[in-house]
C-alpha cells in the first residue's frame, strides 16, 4: 500500500466530511414541527463535529505529503423539513462515513503509523457512535 492510496482514501472521508457540514448546516437550519428544538441543536452539534473530523483528516492529507480536497461529496443533499426524513438522511451519511473510516484504519495499521491510527480510530468511533444515535432517533 502506497501513501497515495491512502491520500486518496483520506480525500473520499474527507468529502464526506464536508458533505455532512453542509448537510446538518442545512437540516439545523430547516427542521420543523415539535422536534425543531431538539434537532435544530443536534444537528448544530454535528456540523461541530464534522469540522473537527475534517481537521483531523487535513491534517492527516498533509502529515502524509498529499494535496487535501476542498470539495464536498457529490451525493445530493435532499431538501426537507421534514423530520423522518432528515433522520434517514443523516443516518445513510454517517453509515457511508463509518464505512469509510472503516476501510481506511487497516491501511493506516498497514503503514505503522501509531498516531495517525489513533486519532482516526477516535473519528471512527465517533461515526459510529452517530450511526447507532440515529438508528435509536428513527425507532417508532
Amino acid at each position: 500500500m502506497s501513501n497515495s492510496q491512502l491520500v486518496e482514501a483520506l480525500n473520499q472521508a474527507l468529502s464526506w466530511e464536508l458533505r455532512a457540514i453542509a448537510m446538518y448546516a442545512h437540516y439545523s437550519a430547516y427542521v420543523s414541527g415539535i422536534h425543531r428544538l431538539h434537532l435544530s441543536a443536534h444537528f448544530s452539534n454535528e456540523v461541530n463535529e464534522s469540522v473537527m473530523h475534517a481537521a483531523t483528516v487535513r491534517s492527516a492529507i498533509v502529515k502524509l505529503d498529499g494535496t487535501a480536497i476542498t470539495e464536498r461529496d457529490p451525493s445530493p443533499i435532499v431538501h426537507t423539513s421534514n423530520y423522518k426524513e432528515i433522520l434517514e438522511e443523516a443516518y445513510q451519511t454517517e453509515k457511508a462515513a463509518a464505512e469509510i473510516y472503516g476501510r481506511i484504519l487497516p491501511l493506516v495499521e498497514e503503514l505503522g503509523d501509531s498516531e495517525l491510527y489513533d486519532s482516526l480510530e477516535v473519528v471512527y468511533f465517533d461515526e459510529q457512535r452517530s450511526v447507532e444515535e440515529l438508528r435509536m432517533m428513527m425507532k417508532e
